[in-house]
């Protein structure tokens, strides 16, 4: 099955989107002449495979190679790299170069920067006296499409960078990207935005739109009605929590990257492969992972066992009964589907391992005893048997993260204490770990009382019995808590933010709504749900788009709860999401995780 997600079903043309950015990177390596080996950032690899295929690059003369500190092994004169902007990887590429002046290989160097190129990484070529070997350029991947209704941003420290470092620069580049969208599918009349960070790539984007305008005239209807930006700060509790969607599972523990898993290829059941590792492609193309990755585990499990009951007893009715051409025929188009039943029963069964343990069940429940804010003193104690039993650090910080945030932070005896544990358990070096964590606002003193109990109430954020099984609530993705952001959004397409205007003031940042000049007949901000359908279907017939964008990264789960949304009955818009880069809570933990010296 192809790497590449089909994006055929997309609410908007995305294929073009990826047509063109296949299109940019074959130019440049067109332009450079002759046979020559490419040179990429590993951390790019991933985001290149969802937009073009390996063969694709072979045929036009491309060898591919992985950077890394050691020196690259090539018969080709000219070497391309295709890099973030980032000073460690400069540092490689001088030394591939140095490397090639002392074995007196003469080649032709190319640095393409992605998305931009930036001052302080060409400083240190030119400090190191290679800038007249190179030619320099950039590859303006702004947006990747990782599904039909997901585009990423790929900016993957984007919140850290942001809270702890006070490095804004990943703010342009978001801002850049939607711009780029508007250049493509018109100018976007309606912009809501919760969040520090939010407010102002709305305000980077108006200056865009004023500097370089999106021509509306000669458009038409824009294709996105409204663009919802949120920033990751108004809601961290709910990426802390673990998802239980299939999924959010798969990546809470294979860990989702790009589109697939990797994972050994024994548990897919590919035995004369013994110890070997392969990927398993996640995306719509696989039409029954399009059918059961927004549905609740446990769910799942029902789902996959109904199909392989029913697959087994039209066999048996194959062969003890006669049967016609046409059943014939039918039965065959089934077996096709054998091979995506028996992937997602193998995943599943592996996923079932972890789920079914005492201590993933013993932590559910703590979360959910976290978010419900009732029992401060077993939260408490759970979280320091775990660190006296030196349970893995992420896991710790991750339950200690959605302790502090519902709890306001904690009292300073509690802090002091937990704080001195945590550097006697896992090292004094955890020092920086703490102090990201504490200058993020994500573990902290206790200044002031929680809201917590507030926000939950008035948001309805926990929902007794809910039904997984046939869900009516987004509740259902962790069993119980609806995600705070999702809310906001549900909020915003249902009645606006209006109505809940006191509530948003007790939610980290400001916010903001903009309604942007050049369409008089698009609906207004205020009845964004209220009104029927049909004024707001785009010329087709389709319904109109609601981009929603999160600053600092989306889990798998909140998309989920987003297309349940979308799917709901007298619903008038197709939501897609936009995203600095796809998070699990582990992720999004591990970027603050650093250990001094």
């Amino acid at each position: 099955m192809a790497q590449i997600p089909n994006l055929d079903n997309a609410p908007f043309n995305l294929t073009s989107l990826r047509d063109q950015s296949q299109k940019e990177l074959l130019n440049i390596l067109k332009n450079i002449r002759g046979r020559k080996c490419l040179v990429i950032d590993p951390k790019l690899g991933g985001s290149l495979s969802l937009i073009i295929q390996t063969s694709l690059l072979k045929e036009h003369g491309v060898e591919l190679r992985y950077l890394s500190a050691d020196p690259i092994q090539t018969e080709s004169t000219k070497v391309v790299y295709l890099v973030r902007p980032q000073l460690n990887l400069m540092k490689f590429i001088c030394s591939h170069i140095r490397n090639d002046i002392s074995k007196g290989l003469q080649r032709e160097y190319f640095v393409y920067f992605v998305p931009r190129r930036a001052v302080a990484c060409e400083k240190v070529l030119e400090e190191d006296n290679f800038h007249h070997l190179l030619t320099i350029g950039e590859y303006p991947l702004y947006i990747l499409p990782v599904d039909e209704d997901v585009l990423s941003f790929e900016l993957d420290l984007a919140y850290k960078e942001c809270q702890v470092d006070g490095d804004t620069s990943s703010l342009w580049h978001i801002a850049k990207a939607i711009h780029k969208l508007e250049f493509s599918f018109g100018l976007i009349p309606n912009v809501r935005a919760k969040g520090k960070a939010s407010v102002r790539v709305a305000d980077i984007l108006n200056r865009m739109q004023a500097e370089e305008p999106v021509n509306t005239s000669d458009m038409g209807m824009p294709e996105i009605n409204t663009l919802i930006l949120i920033d990751r700060e108004v809601d961290m509790i709910t990426p802390m929590c673990t998802q239980l969607t299939y999924e959010g599972l798969l990546d809470e523990f294979l860990h989702v990257n790009n589109g697939s898993v990797e994972l050994d290829a024994s548990i897919m059941g590919v035995q004369q492969q013994e110890g070997k590792k392969i990927k398993v492609p996640l995306n719509s193309s696989d039409k029954l992972f399009k059918e059961i990755r927004d549905l609740n585990f446990e769910v799942v499990v029902q789902v996959l066992r109904q199909k392989a009951t029913s697959m087994k007893q039209d066999y048996t009715e194959m062969t003890t009964t006669t049967q016609t051409v046409s059943e014939l025929k039918d039965f065959v188009k089934k077996l096709n589907s054998l091979p995506e039943i028996t992937r997602h029963i193998n995943l599943a069964q592996h996923l079932s391992a972890f789920t079914s343990k005492p201590s993933f069940l013993g932590r559910l429940d703590m979360e959910h005893t976290i978010v419900e804010a009732q029992s401060y003193d077993i939260c408490f104690e759970y979280i320091e048997e775990m660190i006296h039993k030196q349970e893995p650090l992420v896991n710790v910080l991750r339950l200690l993260i959605l302790f502090s945030i519902t709890n306001s932070g904690l009292p300073k005896r509690n802090f002091d204490y937990l704080r001195r544990e945590l550097l006697h358990s896992y090292g004094f070096e955890h020092m920086a770990t703490l102090n990201n964590l504490e200058k993020a606002g994500l573990l902290k003193k206790q200044e002031t009382k929680s809201n917590w109990l507030t926000i939950k109430r008035a948001l309805q954020l926990v929902v007794e019995d809910t039904d997984t099984t046939n869900p009516n609530d987004i509740a259902y993705v962790f069993s119980g808590y609806a995600p705070l952001s999702i809310r906001l959004v549900q909020q915003a397409v249902r009645s606006g933010w209006r109505p809940i205007e006191e509530i948003l003031k007790l939610l980290p940042g400001p916010h903001s709504e903009t309604k942007r000049s050049g369409f008089a007949s698009s609906q207004s901000i205020d009845n964004l749900a209220g009104a029927p359908a049909s004024i707001d279907k785009v010329t087709d017939g389709r319904r109109s788009l609601v981009l929603v964008v999160f600053i600092g990264g989306v889990t798998f789960a909140e998309i989920s709860a987003l297309r349940f949304l979308s799917a709901q009955e007298g619903m008038a818009y197709d939501l897609i999401v936009g995203t600095t880069k796809i998070v699990g809570g582990h992720s999004l933990t591990e970027t603050f995780i650093e250990s001094l010296g």
